[in-house]
């Protein structure tokens, strides 16, 4: 019998053994991140490698994954950081397991890049520090406990009928190392659990906002044009897209919340929650547009907005000449800058609390936010606002100009076909064909429709209650049996009619006709 049989190193491969040292070494240290994350309501490991691998890809990658995933981009970029990391665990861990201070080593060297990754994200959250040395500290324990016991392994207990049965401290390898994985996957879902259900999300449920001071009137009955498949008017709250830059969505308590206003002013301010909320509110009909929606794209939706008039926060602040970007700023340290003579030309541009006649959701800004209507969310548009710094673009660049976006992004005017579907099947003869167009802070003046390059035909508006909203557009198309082409376009409320140039999203929206082909039979 070799050593290797008498130690009983048969009984379970090398290799698997590694693998399951390395599984249990990286779920271990996802959970105590995940765990001390949420105690200390930081930044968990993951997502620290996550926001550092956003902030340093170039544009057109953000861009391809947006395309590609589109509001699933950040599950596929942690779900896809998480299993590299596992595959790496589980490929390195024979040699850990047979090395144990090379194991050392890697840990330590995974601990360092998690800790870089801390440093050079846009936020200055030092205390995601903490997590990144948990996870590597638990990592490391569960490596030497899993190493030691397999040097220690006894003989299966010599020659007879069980000589082949695994030995008792075989067996509390296997059981030790499926214990410590069970045990990372159970503390870090607790950690995700309790990170989502803490003081912010209590303060939330319990919040119940002031009416408006200027309230709107109930909106327009014809604001619907009663078609079926059509995108309502009002997007709900849970289906209105998000884009953003953040990889989870931050969960702040607004009785912890302060938003300063600085820079080039006379006097700063400082508000809190409460504040704000004392200051007369407004309510708004916006429809917001990312400038990542391609022609024919859904990343657009249209709300009833409330809360403060941010030019009156301004002009109370007083704003120096020359200052000609106010530069706001997220919690996770996210740059917007937007146009100040925007904010002061009297559109409604909101420091908005309230969607849709509740509490801003966590995912679309809570507890407060930025709307600026008739410019694309990146330059108008943000999110956990925290700050507002009165500045020049000559001498301050936002996130996204850093990166060669544009830094002014009127909307450009656009239309959709929303029924019929592309390829889909239709009875011959007259056909409703139906969609929205927008044309934020110009207004929606008319929509055409084109049928296989043929003449255009205006269509039936809805109504709407202003300017900054998409409006909902119908018309009947006469088709014939066969394969058709639908095309649309909007002129906007100066009377420019929408461009049939086709451009990409970056750097300052998508242009073009929307087009869509059916089958009419």
């Amino acid at each position: 019998m070799t050593a290797q049989k008498q130690n009983g190193t048969d009984a379970l491969p090398g290799r698997a053994e590694g693998a399951l040292a390395g599984a249990a070494a990286a779920l271990a240290a996802w959970g105590a991140g995940e765990a001390s994350a949420a105690a200390l309501s930081t930044s968990s490991p993951l997502i620290s490698v996550g926001d550092a691998v956003v902030d340093l890809s170039p544009s057109w990658l953000k861009e391809a994954a947006i395309a590609a995933f589109g509001l699933y981009d950040k599950a596929v970029l942690i779900g896809g950081t998480a299993a590299v990391l596992i595959i790496a665990a589980v490929l390195l861990g024979p040699a850990a397991l047979r090395r144990p201070a090379a194991g050392l080593g890697v840990i330590g060297g995974a601990a360092l890049l998690g800790a870089a990754a801390v440093l050079v994200r846009r936020t200055d959250d030092i205390a995601a520090l903490v997590p990144v040395a948990a996870a590597a500290a638990a990592a490391a324990a569960v490596l030497l406990l899993l190493a030691r016991l397999r040097r220690g392994a006894r003989p299966g207990g010599g020659p007879g009928p069980h000589a082949d049965r695994p030995a008792p401290d075989r067996r509390r390898f296997l059981i030790t190392g499926a214990a410590v994985a069970g045990g990372g996957v159970l503390l870090g879902a607790g950690g995700l659990a309790a990170a989502g259900s803490g003081g912010a999300s209590r303060a939330r449920d319990a919040l119940r906002l002031p009416a408006a001071d200027v309230p709107l009137p109930p909106l327009p009955r014809g604001v619907g044009l009663g078609v079926p498949g059509l995108t309502p008017f009002t997007t709900p709250n849970r289906d209105f897209y998000r884009i953003d830059t953040a990889l989870t969505v931050p969960r702040l308590d607004p009785s912890e919340w302060t938003l300063r206003i600085d820079g080039m002013v006379d006097e700063p301010l400082e508000l809190d929650y409460g504040a704000l909320l004392r200051l007369p509110l407004v309510e708004a009909d916006t429809t917001l547009t990312c400038v990542s929606n391609q022609v024919g794209g859904d990343l657009a939706g249209n709300a009833r907005w409330l809360g403060v008039r941010l030019a009156d926060l301004l002009r109370e602040a007083g704003v120096q000449s020359g200052a000609d970007q106010v530069l706001s700023t997220s919690s996770d340290g996210w740059t917007c800058g937007t146009p100040t003579e925007l904010v002061l030309d009297g559109r409604e541009a909101l420091l908005a609390i309230g969607m849709n006649g509740e509490p801003l959701p966590f995912r679309h800004g809570f507890p407060v936010r930025m709307v600026t209507p008739g410019i694309y969310g990146f330059v108008g548009s943000t999110k956990w606002l925290t700050r507002i710094t009165l500045t020049r673009f000559a001498d301050r660049r936002s996130y996204w100009a850093e990166r060669g976006w544009a830094v002014r992004a009127p909307i450009k005017t656009m239309s959709r076909i929303d029924v019929p579907g592309p390829l889909e099947r239709v009875e011959a003869g007259p056909t409703t064909v139906a969609g929205v167009a927008w044309a934020q802070h110009r207004g929606v003046d008319a929509v055409e429709v084109s049928v296989d390059g043929g003449e255009w035909a205006e269509a039936q508006l809805a109504e709407v209650p202003g300017i900054d909203t998409w409006r909902q557009w119908r018309t009947e198309a006469d088709l014939s049996p066969g394969r058709h082409t639908l095309r649309v376009r909007a002129t906007d409320g100066t009377g420019a009619v929408q461009t049939s140039e086709r451009a990409e999203p970056i750097p300052d929206g998508a242009s073009g006709w929307h087009s869509v082909q059916v089958i009419a039979e």
